[in-house]
């Protein structure tokens, strides 16, 4: 195994909105050209490198308090003026701006390469680059109006559940009080201890073959009836869908106002069926076990608890962190190559759009989550290692099966994490630069030569991605059928 490259110890990674490394290295750079000296002088007086003066003048380094002091001085400056938020001249203030669009999601989605703008490129130039893709970004923003508020929901709750590494300790002491009053041992739960949970609530089950194609249950308050497909009994986990309609109930859910309410709903819900069905009092010494004897396993989790490997995976998540100090990021991706679901806190690059979004976006192709789709094994678990250009990660991924397709269930750690887990001897290596080159988002030059005028694929295009979002206080339900059928099954 190879070890992930190391961090240099002279750089500190700021987190500062307005002063970046690129103003403070444009400035740096502005103040030593009017002082007449040259790179080397400037290096030479503080004691340090050309090369690592001409990364920190390039805003590839966030330089030490201690060297930016160094800097002033021999500048003949103050501190405050190296740190000034505002570049000096409009030609700083071009090369920034331009320096930040390069990096940015709309340069990387349209797989064009950064380069170093010398002082022959005329501001001209900078100008008109700036413009074009300030009008790209213009219509990327028209057409993607409609599903805007949904991808900032997205965005907005991820940052909520990795401020928190996926821990909500509410939830957690909701599942604990349903779980004491049906007393509930441990271990697995039953599809006869849901029913409890229903009971403990005041529903009765109900399994119907015309439940509304839109819903997953239908809970009939008044009449204490909850409704769910009998074609769940045939493929797929009754329990999930039984505490998924309960959870809504538990945590006391109103109709929704906004999508991002309606997506925390969600999200609550989800994260309180996983915890009804691995309790974390008993996952937790379990987990802890495994991670003493270097032994973690998805694959055990999921066979402890009598789970799908994704619920395995999402409770990983909600546990890992908070009870066993273990960075972690998840990610489910469509066999199509687009992510549809993501969480991190071990600070992995996923692919974002310019609001932030990782939903839709395609996953590298070299990914563990794309790799493992041309696996032929799908009994055993495949676990890589993986290069990126921000560190080396492990992953365990699974292939699953749906109604949608097949979906890959990932979970990955950074290589110094690795040695809790089964399969960290694996021999299978990718490496994934999309996070700073244009790595596979663009086709290879030669394929793209013989090709690019030669094809043209009829695109299968998912009816959602062209629907606007449905109105109403829960999208893509249809009211009118819901309401019919509750009339419909209603005690008479």
């Amino acid at each position: 195994m190879t070890p992930p490259s190391s961090h240099s110890p002279d750089v500190d990674v700021a987190d500062d909105e307005e002063v970046d490394s690129l103003t403070i290295g444009r400035r740096i750079r502005q103040l030593r050209t009017e002082r007449g000296l040259t790179l080397e002088e400037l290096a030479n007086a503080v004691d340090r490198a050309p090369s690592q003066l001409s990364m920190i003048e390039n805003g590839r380094r966030e330089p030490k308090l201690t060297l930016l002091r160094a800097i002033a001085r021999v500048l003949g400056v103050s501190l405050e003026a190296l740190l000034e938020s505002e570049p000096l001249d409009e030609r700083a203030t071009l090369e920034i701006a331009l320096e930040r669009a390069m990096k940015g999601a709309t340069f990387q989605a349209l797989g064009i390469p950064s380069f170093r703008i010398g002082k022959t490129v005329p501001d001209e130039a900078l100008r008109a680059m700036l413009a074009l893709q300030g009008e790209i970004e213009r219509l990327r923003d028209e057409r993607a109006a409609t599903p805007e508020e949904a991808r900032r929901a997205n965005v907005a709750l991820r940052r909520l559940m990795r401020t928190q590494s996926n821990y909500f300790p509410d939830l957690e002491q909701r599942a604990r009080e349903i779980l004491d009053a049906v007393d509930h041992p441990g271990g697995p739960l039953t599809q006869r201890t849901a029913s409890d949970i229903a009971a403990h609530l005041g529903f009765t089950l109900h399994y119907v073959p015309d439940l509304p194609q839109t819903t997953r249950s239908v809970a009939d308050i008044k009449n204490g009836r909850l409704y769910l497909s009998s074609r769940l009994t045939a493929k797929g986990d009754p329990r999930t869908a039984v505490l998924q309609a309960l959870s809504s109930r538990i945590l006391g859910h109103t109709e929704p106002t906004s999508y991002a309410e309606f997506l925390r709903q969600r999200v609550e819900t989800n994260y309180l069926s996983g915890a009804l069905l691995i309790p974390e009092a008993h996952a937790v010494p379990f987990l802890q076990d495994a991670k003493k004897d270097r032994a973690i396993s998805i694959e055990d989790l999921r066979d402890a608890y009598s789970v799908s490997y994704e619920t395995a995976a999402h409770r990983f998540t909600n546990l890992a962190t908070q009870h066993l100090g273990i960075p972690v990021h998840f990610l489910k991706v469509h066999e199509s190559g687009v992510i549809t679901k993501a969480y991190e806190n071990d600070d992995v690059n996923f692919p974002t759009d310019r609001l932030g979004s990782i939903e839709g976006q395609m996953c590298c192709r070299r990914w563990t989550s794309r790799v493992v789709f041309d696996v032929d094994d799908h009994f055993n678990p495949y676990y890589q290692y993986t290069d990126t250009g921000n560190g080396t990660y492990w992953c365990t991924a699974r292939v699953e099966f749906s109604s949608e397709g097949a979906h890959s269930v990932s979970v990955g750690v950074r290589f110094d994490d690795t040695k809790w887990f089964l399969g960290r001897d694996t021999p299978n290596r990718g490496v994934s630069k999309h996070s700073v080159e244009v790595c596979c988002r663009r086709a290879p030059a030669d394929l793209e030569a013989a090709w690019r005028d030669s094809s043209w694929p009829n695109v299968r295009t998912p009816r959602t991605l062209l629907a606007t979002l449905p109105t109403g206080a829960f999208p893509g339900v249809d009211t009118t059928d819901v309401y019919e059928f509750l009339e419909a099954h209603a005690p008479r």
